[in-house]
């Protein structure tokens, strides 16, 4: 049962991203929201992580060693997660935190089955086809289909939100394979941490921060970057490490569920009765694409989120 809590609390914390920063001061910008979030999660996240994971390597028989492959793949996922900042940032600014977050969200697993598909060769199920299928009708509907006033879809916040799915999937691919390859959750975590901490603190010199001198912007800074990295991410790889892929999968649901019911009742977010459709049928291929992973053997789990 905690673990099942665990899950569901990091999705929550995932789900106040896009809110967090839309509360935030007007003056920001995703590449500076983005690069401060880092800067402090990551940070964090890395001491924590790897604090973690020499833990559970000094209990392992045999840990693995470190290797060019495995270093390699440690910092594909610290890129990409720091490259999902500022396109997370950019869809939800564009297009609204309902809809930039289901967006981001809904293409992830797509973009990361199609990845998969063509590293292994293995044919994708005819369940995962299928909910493929929902979510790019979902997306296509969002898309074009703005009426009356409501939240539709901006192209490059479109683009933005599609770019941060592919980031999400990439960095996902990669830890699956470290993991796969004898390497501890938090350790992965807490590599991921510290390398995209580092490319944060080289683009911090050409980003506008002025608005982190103010109360609000230091307390959106502290919230994205403490709550949901560092302590977002801790409590989903604990949680990962004590439930299979698919029930995790299934609770991460609440992440863009969390999403939509701040953008609708904390931001006053209008959705146009297509984008609503939308936003049902791109969820209605998440769900079949969780519950259809039951079916098949569970990978070993692996920890990725908003």
């Amino acid at each position: 049962m905690l673990a099942l809590i665990a899950v569901v609390a990091a999705a929550v914390l995932f789900g106040t991203t896009g809110t967090a920063q839309a509360l935030g001061p007007a003056d920001t910008t995703p590449l500076a929201v983005g690069a401060i979030r880092l800067a402090i999660g990551g940070t964090a996240l890395a001491v924590v992580g790897l604090s973690l994971g020499a833990r559970s390597r000094r209990r392992a028989s045999a840990p693995p060693r470190p290797a060019l492959g495995a270093l390699g793949l440690m910092t594909v996922t610290g890129v990409c997660l720091a490259l999902y900042q500022p396109l997370f940032f950019l869809g939800t600014e564009r297009n609204g935190v309902a809809v930039g977050t289901v967006v981001a969200l809904g293409s992830a697993p797509v973009i990361a089955g199609l990845i998969e598909w063509g590293l292994t060769r293995r044919r994708p199920s005819a369940v995962w086809m299928a909910a493929t299928a929902l979510a790019l009708i979902g997306v296509v509907v969002l898309t074009v289909g703005a009426d009356g006033g409501g939240t539709g879809a901006d192209p490059l916040g479109f683009a933005g939100s599609i770019g941060a799915g592919a980031s999400f999937a990439i960095f996902a691919n990669a830890q699956r394979r470290l993991m796969d390859g004898g390497w501890d959750p938090f350790t992965v975590a807490g590599a991921m941490g510290a390398v995209a901490a580092l490319v944060s603190f080289v683009a911090l010199p050409f980003v506008d921060l002025a608005w982190l001198s103010s109360p609000g912007g230091l307390a959106m800074a502290l919230w994205l970057g403490l709550a949901t990295i560092t302590v977002a991410y801790t409590l989903f790889t604990w949680g990962l490490g004590r439930l299979t892929a698919s029930v995790a999968a299934t609770l991460t649901l609440a992440e863009p569920l969390t999403a939509s019911i701040l953008g609708v009742t904390v931001l006053g977010e209008r959705l146009s009765a297509s984008a609503i459709g939308g936003l049902v049928v791109l969820g209605a291929g998440l769900l079949i694409l969780a519950l259809g992973s039951r079916a098949r053997r569970d990978p070993k789990p692996f920890a990725v989120e908003g």
